[in-house]
């Protein structure tokens, strides 16, 4: 799978970072915090820029426009910006492509994950399928395989507040109808078919996946991620990778992971085999998120005028 562009400060379990006793015993979650670098004392806007737009034919075209589309990267990026929405007015929605595309390309990068439902895509084609996760990928293992239903967004703080409705939206979207709707979406869409597996292994999913089958079943091949882009006062102020920086960034998401847990862990009490299921909370800090929608909203209208 391709390199990770990002430095990775963070990728261990909650139960090996947390200072409170109750979350050392708690399994199944882990904590992933990434941080871009600086070039000429500024932040390289210009870097996660590039990765958006290096990943965003993903999320935003089915796998047989893809296909088409192989070796003309021009061509990619004008189909899938005619794809993005890019109507979210109010503080809290601006930048939601922006974190979905984002946790697309950490999916394939850093899981190596099959891009099965291309959200956006679909959101724009179909709003039925457009409902439920952000994201929707099947990581393969050998002959096995993992579901991964993310949540991902993009805030100017993760205070309190923030992470209060974060943790009602990801319980939220754990109700047995809705993963049940989840994996119908996988098995009604073609693009299952056209990734390379064995044929075995595609039946062993599409059983497993089946609406008769019960959820409960599944629970353990289900992951969370939880991507939180955000802004961040330390970012915006440093000029380099220092040690001190580095070190100000992992306490604040040790911290804001525990805080979110914990909150998750207090929400949880109705989801029947909680215990079993993956949760993944990924954080990346920016200086300034009005900059880095302005940028992104700029690009994909130039590109939406392309022909």
């Amino acid at each position: 799978m391709p390199d990770l562009v990002f430095e990775i400060l963070i990728d261990d379990t909650l139960s090996e970072i947390a200072s409170a006793d109750h979350l050392r015993t708690v399994l199944n979650k882990r904590i992933l915090s990434l941080i871009n670098d600086f070039e000429d004392a500024k932040w390289r806007y210009s870097k996660f820029q590039s990765f958006l737009w290096d990943n965003v034919a993903e999320t935003a075209l089915s796998r047989r426009e893809r296909l088409a589309l192989v070796n003309r990267s021009h061509s990619s990026l004008v189909a899938a910006a005619r794809n993005l929405r890019l109507t979210d007015n109010d503080e809290v929605g601006q930048g939601s492509e922006i974190a979905e595309v984002f946790l697309y390309g950490l999916m394939h990068h850093r899981f190596g994950a099959l891009p099965v439902v291309p959200k956006i895509f679909y959101k724009q084609n179909s709003q039925d399928n457009a409902k439920g996760a952000d994201s929707v990928h099947i990581v393969l293992s050998e002959d096995d395989f993992t579901l991964w239903f993310g949540e991902a967004k993009f805030y100017n703080s993760i205070a309190d507040a923030r992470l209060d409705a974060i943790v009602k939206s990801v319980m939220n979207s754990l109700s047995t109808d809705k993963l049940k709707k989840e994996n119908s979406i996988i098995t009604n869409v073609s693009d299952l078919d056209e990734f390379e597996m064995s044929p075995r292994l595609r039946e062993k999913i599409k059983a497993a996946l089946d609406n008769r089958e019960s959820i409960d079943n599944l629970k353990s091949r289900i992951h969370i991620p939880i991507l939180l882009l955000h802004e961040c006062t330390a970012t915006a102020t440093a000029t380099e990778l220092t040690p001190q920086y580095r070190e100000e960034i992992i306490a604040f998401h040790k911290s804001r992971a525990e805080t979110y847990f914990a909150k998750q862990l207090e929400a949880s009490g109705h989801i029947h085999k909680y215990n079993e299921l993956n949760f993944h909370i990924i954080l990346f800090p920016v200086p300034s998120k009005v900059q880095i929608v302005e940028t992104f909203v700029e690009a994909a209208t130039f590109y939406k005028r392309r022909q």
